[in-house]
């Protein structure tokens, strides 16, 4: 519950909005547009929601599930913050989620989320070898085709969790040696063993951007050279660049001669500065995305195709301007906790305007479940105690009482509390004024923010 509200609702706008890029959303289905997934053949649109589980799984335990019996192996920290493996012995197949599938996954997806542990994911996979190997005859995935037999079954075991460990410790050693991400991601290749195996291969991540996702789960985004801790911003250090470069022309000669050269990579990157320097500049744009577009049609990777060619798009045509506002919606916020429910809100305050609110603390009752959360404002950040770390005798300022659907109701579909106050669904005594205020102060985010553009 925990990892999937940290993910699909703190982040929901800003990784939405990437994955429009990563998976091609907006482009057409055609021989010049979108082709693959990697992991499949696209993404379904619709609503989400979010539903409590009734059973928890606190480690490497057995169940009888509607007469199935399943035997579990926690993976946490793999393919995703919450993972597990599935093990059915009165079928000898084994449910590998998707830590196991027919391409190399992504140990940091492009649309963004906690950097994934390749070594700890390449030790689950041999401690499945060990636990399930020599009594599985079939293995299945969340996304991809079965493997048949024991031999195909262990060897692909195998190779996935060769390939993993190969990413963590190659990365590492280069680390080690004192090379950057960058250098790190130009370095390394496949052993043939590995590259020899089709499901090893980047369709969906790449060599390129894992291995660099590896160097950051163990430091981050500082690459140790000083001029990477305090660099100019995108716009400001672009019309330096531009300058540098002798002007936008000069740039501009020089980025069709790389571009007649085939040196796309380099074209991609130098424009960046160029359209950052001066969005209306259309030569820049054009050229651009004329680079991105050859770059999507040799990638193997169908999410860096849709990336290249969804940033095409943008350049020739704009960010499409959809005005729609992007909520958890009421049937997630069913399914969050009290206290998700606030650091949601939290997420949302603007918190340089907050700092114009006096601090206050005050008592939000839950009434028809009894739930109790203290809730405060200092320093423009607004944080809530639940559970047993809210005391009824704690000292607050004012106190608030509301059905738990009003919660859900700010969640999900309005983040003004004035509304329900005037409804007579909420509840205050003492001075409303700073609470309402600071409802007030909540930012909605729409999903079609720049990205290929200032």
């Amino acid at each position: 519950m925990k990892a999937a509200v940290a993910e699909n609702v703190a982040a929901q706008v800003a990784m939405g909005r990437r994955a429009i890029y990563q998976y091609g959303m907006t482009l057409p289905w055609d021989e010049r547009g979108h082709v693959d997934q990697g992991l499949g053949k696209g993404v379904p649109t619709g609503h989400s929601s979010l539903i409590a589980p009734t059973v928890d799984i606190h480690g490497n335990e057995e169940l009888v599930v509607d007469g199935l019996r399943i035997e579990f192996q926690l993976t946490p920290d793999s393919e995703a913050p919450a993972e597990m493996h599935f093990y059915f012995p009165d079928l000898a197949l084994l449910c590998l989620a998707e830590n196991c599938t027919g391409t190399m996954h992504n140990v940091l997806t492009l649309r963004g989320a906690l950097v994934r542990d390749t070594l700890a994911w390449s030790k689950y996979i041999d401690e499945s070898i060990v636990r399930f190997g020599d009594r599985t005859d079939t293995t299945i995935a969340s996304h991809s085709w079965p493997h048949w037999g024991r031999e195909d079954v262990l060897s692909h075991l195998r190779n996935q969790r060769d390939l993993y460990r190969w990413m963590h410790d190659e990365a590492m050693r280069l680390a080690n040696a004192g090379f950057t991400p960058d250098e790190i991601s130009d370095a390394i290749e496949l052993p043939p063993g590995l590259w020899a195996d089709w499901s090893c291969h980047g369709y969906y991540g790449t060599l390129s951007h894992n291995v660099r996702a590896v160097y950051q789960r163990y430091f981050g985004f500082y690459d140790g050279h000083p001029s990477s801790l305090h660099p100019y911003a995108p716009v400001d250090a672009a019309v330096r660049y531009v300058d540098f470069m002798g002007g936008m022309d000069a740039l501009l000669v020089n980025a069709r001669r790389s571009y007649e050269a085939g040196d796309y990579r380099w074209v991609a990157q130098v424009l960046r500065h160029a359209v950052f320097a001066d969005p209306s500049n259309a030569d820049a744009r054009q050229l651009q995305a004329d680079a991105f577009e050859q770059l999507a049609y040799v990638a193997e990777s169908g999410p860096w195709r849709d990336v290249y060619l969804t940033a095409a798009a943008e350049l020739r045509h704009g960010t499409p301007p959809f005005p729609n506002v992007v909520k958890p919606g009421l049937e997630v916020a069913r399914g969050m906790t009290l206290e998700q429910c606030f650091d949601y809100f939290s997420v949302c305050l603007d918190g340089p305007r907050a700092l114009e609110i006096a601090p206050f603390r005050a008592r939000w009752s839950i009434t028809d479940t009894g739930e109790v959360a203290t809730v405060e404002l200092s320093n423009g950040t607004f944080k809530a105690r639940t559970g047993e770390l809210a005391p009824l005798d704690e000292s607050v300022d004012v106190t608030i009482s509301s059905s738990r659907a009003v919660i859900e109701r700010l969640v999900g579909v309005d983040l003004d509390l004035a509304g329900p106050l005037a409804e007579g669904a909420v509840a205050i005594e003492g001075d409303a004024t700073a609470i309402v205020d600071l409802f007030a102060l909540m930012q909605s985010f729409p999903m079609f923010f720049a990205i290929i553009e200032p």
